[in-house]
C-alpha cells in the first residue's frame, strides 16, 4: 500500500480517492495455460484478454498470468475503449507474481497477411466515450514483443521491411507503438515494470497522451532495440491552465532505431509534446541513433535530473534548431528548466549480446558519414561504442558493408539489459 500511497499523491490523488478507485470495478482473470470460456473469474479464466474485452466496464482490472498471447485469431492486437486497468505476470493460480522472470506475460502476434493485424499491440483509447473520466488506468508487469509481427527480409531476422508480400503470404512491419494509452480530462495513467522490444513504431514506442488536468507516471520500463521515440509524452490539450504533467522516472531505453534508413524521424529515447510539463529523472537513454532527449516541440516546462545518457548519434538534448552534448545543455539549453540537475555521460558496459552488438556495430547506415562529419557529440566514437558494448576495440578493417535496420533481440538477451540499474539509475527486475 505504500508504493499506491507515493504513486497516488505524485499524480495529484488524495489516499481517500485511491481507495475508492481500487474497490469499484471488477476483476477479470486471463491465462493462457488453464483458461477457457469467457467468465473470466479466478477461478475459470478466459483465454486471452480479447475474451472479455467486450464485457469490460470503467474501472474493471484485468489480471493476466505468464503465457504468449496473440489475441483473437492471431491478429496481434488488443484495442480497449474503455478505462481499465490491465496488470501482468502472475502465476496460473494468481497467487504470486514475477513479471520479467518466471511468470512473464508477454503480448505478441504473427506477420500472417490474412490474419494479423498492424495497429498497436495494446491500445486504450477513451477519449471519446470517456471524455471526463475521473479515475486511473494502470499497465504494468506487461512484455511487449513485436518480433514475430515484423516482416524481415530472410529467416535471418535481420533487415526489417517496411512493406506487405501478399504473394508470400506477408503483411507489413506494424508501425504503430507497443503500448498506447490516449484519454480524456481528469484521467491519469500510470504504466510501469512494462518491457517492450522489437516494435517497428514510426513514432512512440511507448505513447501515453492525456488529456487537461491529466497526470502520467511511466516507471520503471524497459525499452530495447525499438524504432521510433522511446517514450513519447502526448497531450490531448492545447491550452494554459490545465497542461496534462508527466513523471518519467527510472526507466531504461536502449538501441533506439530511426524509422527509415535514410533517418528521417524518430530514434531518440524520449519526446514530448509542447503542451505538457515533463519531469524526467534517474532514467537511463542510451545508444540513439539520433539522441537522448529530443525536445524539438519545446515543451512548456522539461525538467532533467539525474539521468544517464550515453552512445547517441547526433546529440544527447535537442530543440527546436539546435542539438546539444550534455556538457553544454545546462548553459545554453533555452526550454529546459534551469533547475535541471545531476545528468551525466558515462561509458558503462551493457551486458549485450556479443553476436546481436557485432551487427548493430557492423551495419550500414546511409548518409551517416556526412552526418557525423558535421556534428560532434559525445560518447560517439566508434571504439568508445565497441566498448560500451564490451567488445574489443579496433583500428579502420571492420566493414561497413551490413545494411540491418532493427535485427531481432532475442527476449531473454533483452531482459538482461534490465535486470539492473547502471550507476545507480534506470530500471530494474520488478
Amino acid at each position: 500500500m505504500k508504493t499506491s500511497i507515493i504513486l497516488a499523491l505524485a499524480v495529484g490523488l488524495s489516499v481517500s480517492q485511491l481507495s475508492a478507485q481500487n474497490e469499484s470495478g471488477k476483476d477479470y482473470y486471463v491465462s493462457q495455460n488453464i483458461g477457457k470460456g469467457r467468465l473470466g473469474s479466478k477461478e475459470q479464466p478466459a483465454k486471452d484478454l480479447a475474451a472479455i474485452s467486450g464485457f469490460l466496464k470503467a474501472g474493471d482490472r484485468v489480471h493476466i498470468a505468464a503465457g504468449e498471447y496473440i489475441s483473437k485469431t492471431g491478429r496481434g492486437t488488443d484495442i480497449i475503449e474503455v478505462p481499465v486497468s490491465i496488470i501482468g505476470g502472475y502465476s496460473d493460480d494468481f497467487s504470486t507474481r514475477d513479471p520479467w522472470g518466471q511468470h512473464q506475460t508477454v503480448l505478441t502476434g504473427t506477420n500472417d497477411y490474412t490474419t494479423a493485424e498492424t495497429t498497436e499491440r495494446l491500445a486504450i483509447f477513451t477519449d471519446k466515450k470517456f471524455r471526463n473520466w475521473q479515475g486511473t488506468i494502470v499497465v504494468d508487469g506487461l512484455i511487449i514483443d513485436n518480433g514475430p509481427r515484423n516482416r524481415y527480409a530472410s529467416d535471418k531476422r535481420q533487415l526489417l521491411l517496411r512493406n506487405a508480400s501478399p504473394s508470400a503470404g506477408e503483411g507489413p512491419t506494424p508501425a504503430r507503438p507497443g503500448i498506447k494509452v490516449r484519454v480524456g480530462a481528469q484521467t491519469n495513467v500510470e504504466v510501469r515494470n512494462c518491457v517492450l522490444i522489437n516494435s517497428g513504431s514510426s513514432q512512440g514506442v511507448l505513447e501515453v497522451q492525456l488529456g487537461r488536468d491529466g497526470k502520467g507516471i511511466i516507471e520503471n520500463n524497459l525499452i530495447v532495440n525499438n524504432t521510433g521515440e522511446g517514450i513519447y509524452c502526448q497531450t490531448n490539450f492545447h491550452g494554459e491552465p490545465g497542461m496534462p504533467e508527466f513523471l518519467v522516472q527510472n526507466n531504461t531505453v536502449l538501441f533506439s532505431w530511426t524509422y527509415d534508413g535514410v533517418a528521417t524521424r524518430g530514434g531518440s529515447s524520449l519526446m514530448m509534446d509542447t503542451y505538457t510539463k515533463v519531469v524526467a529523472e534517474n532514467n537511463v537513454f542510451g545508444f540513439g541513433d539520433m539522441g537522448g532527449v529530443n525536445n524539438v516541440k519545446k515543451c512548456k516546462s522539461l525538467q532533467l535530473n539525474n539521468n544517464l545518457l550515453f552512445g547517441h548519434t547526433l546529440f544527447d538534448y535537442r530543440e527546436f534548431r539546435s542539438d546539444f552534448k550534455l556538457a553544454d545543455v545546462e548553459d545554453y539549453a533555452e526550454f529546459l528548466d534551469p533547475h535541471s540537475s545531476g545528468n551525466m555521460a558515462k561509458t558503462i558496459q551493457l551486458p549485450v549480446d556479443e553476436s546481436w552488438a557485432q551487427l548493430y556495430f557492423g551495419r550500414q547506415r546511409i548518409s551517416r558519414e556526412e552526418i557525423d562529419a558535421s556534428v560532434t557529440v559525445s560518447n560517439s566514437d566508434a571504439n568508445a561504442l565497441r566498448s560500451i558494448l564490451g567488445l574489443n576495440v579496433r583500428g579502420n578493417d571492420v566493414s561497413k558493408d551490413v545494411d540491418i535496420w532493427l535485427h531481432q533481440m532475442e527476449l531473454p538477451d533483452g531482459l538482461k539489459l534490465g535486470m539492473q540499474q547502471y550507476e545507480g539509475k534506470g530500471c530494474k527486475k520488478p
